[in-house]
């Protein structure tokens, strides 16, 4: 769906007239990321983060196909090959730092990119399929990761899929027969090694389609903005193309020029020195931890430390890691604020910020030894993340008394501008009802 106002696509070359009978596909781009497609004209570089997210799977998928070119998936000759690839191959170094840390980045900006969606209410009606297919997307990234971490065959790929397999044995009655179903095995090995590259393989395109989905539907609403309030009329909108091509463009090349610093300068600053010694089932490290992505996540599975009834506390664990992630999955229908930007609810932002510090608080603690005071300050700020969505939200939602809202986008942003007189000369402009916030 497009806005009636969006410029519709008419090809003058008989070339283009041509293709475009035959095969629209300049059309549907024009109509995707062109100037056919209107946007909200407030929008700030957070929005750029959605963007960014596709850079950098283009990045992993691009060098992921060339690292595969020179791996050897059997556990005997791929820690060798992946070394080799480094050492002999052309640029192979280049690829082999840029997809390991190309990985930390693609995190980093989905990370931004979904709590930018949660301060802005980006999960709510309408777009609560966009949202939950982005959710589907972080899901495919973590198996993803999960099983490329394990492909260089160090010390951390072994006991990291053996830990994170055992998970799943903690599941009564099925565990152990998924956990050898994973592994091929009763151990790590050949068979999981070959299963995970397979996999590791084949996700990103999986993910690819899925990102195609996602801006499918975003399509169908438009794209929210930092109002929360959605168009109106012509004069909120301007089109993706020139606009959002050049902001987009400078967020790239900022992307780049971060990531161009930490592949040339610090390559193995957010690696695990211990990768670099070759698997060894007989040697345990003192400290086995998952890439830095999974922290917070793995700091919420250690938590649980004294079984609870019958339920052993090792599989208490397992669920409240998972349910952190498939909760999310509920956000649209856990806050019914009318009120979608944090900018205009004052309470919700406050807790805003307290969310942030505490995820940040549980990645530390992820990333520390399994010992006090870390498995104490875990399990806070494990229960206060599931309190933040499960209790606090909601009654947010119920109690709060949210910030008048502009009348328009065009308001908002002439106001920010301390622009007088104009608004009157724009169509669609005046105070438009407040929503309440009945719940």
């Amino acid at each position: 769906m497009s806005f009636p106002w969006a410029e519709h696509y008419t090809p003058k070359h008989p070339a283009m007239q041509w293709l475009d009978e035959k095969l629209p596909l300049p059309r549907l781009v024009y109509n995707a990321i062109g100037a056919g497609y209107p946007v909200p004209r407030n929008l700030n570089y957070f929005w750029n983060f959605g963007v960014l997210a596709g850079l950098a799977l283009v990045i992993q998928i691009v060098t992921g196909v060339i690292m595969a070119m020179h791996y050897g998936g059997n556990t005997l000759v791929a820690f060798g090959t992946v070394e080799q690839t480094m050492r002999d191959v052309n640029a192979g170094w280049l690829m082999r730092y840029a997809h390991a840390n190309g990985a930390s980045f693609f995190f980093i900006v989905v990370y931004l990119h979904i709590f930018r969606g949660l301060f802005y209410g980006s999960y709510k009606a309408p777009r609560e399929m966009v949202w939950l297919l982005g959710l589907v997307i972080f899901l495919l990234m973590m198996a993803t990761a999960f099983m490329g971490y394990v492909l260089p065959w160090g010390q951390m790929s072994y006991w990291g899929a053996k830990v994170i397999t055992g998970l799943f044995g903690a599941i009564p009655v099925v565990g152990e027969p998924i956990q050898t179903w994973l592994l091929g095995g009763f151990a790590p090995g050949n068979a999981s090694l070959n299963r995970f590259f397979s996999l590791h393989f084949l996700l990103p395109f999986v993910i690819a389609a899925v990102v195609i989905l996602h801006i499918w539907a975003l399509h169908i609403p438009g794209s929210s903005n930092p109002t929360g309030v959605e168009v109106k009329g012509p004069q909120d909108t301007v089109p993706f193309h020139p606009y959002y091509t050049a902001k987009d463009g400078f967020g790239a090349g900022v992307f780049l020029i971060l990531f161009s610093i930490l592949l040339f300068f610090a390559p193995n600053y957010l690696g695990h020195p211990d990768n670099y010694i070759e698997a060894n089932p007989l040697s345990t490290p003192a400290h086995i931890v998952p890439e830095w992505y999974f922290w917070p996540f793995y700091a919420i599975l250690r938590a649980f430390t004294v079984d609870f009834f019958f339920v052993p506390a090792k599989l208490l664990g397992v669920l409240a890691m998972f349910s952190a992630i498939l909760m999310l999955f509920f956000l649209p229908w856990l806050d019914t604020s009318p009120v979608r930007s944090g900018n205009y609810r004052p309470t919700f932002k406050k807790f805003f910020w307290i969310l942030i510090v505490d995820v940040l608080v549980l990645g530390y603690c992820g990333g520390a030894p399994a010992a006090e005071p870390y498995v104490m300050i875990s399990q806070i700020a494990g229960a206060y993340y599931f309190a933040h969505f499960l209790i606090i939200l909601p009654l947010i939602s119920r109690f709060e008394r949210p910030l008048p809202l502009p009348g328009s986008i065009t308001e908002s942003v002439l106001n920010r501008y301390n622009i007088k007189g104009e608004q009157d000369a724009l169509p669609g402009m005046g105070a438009d009802p407040q929503p309440s916030n009945a719940g």
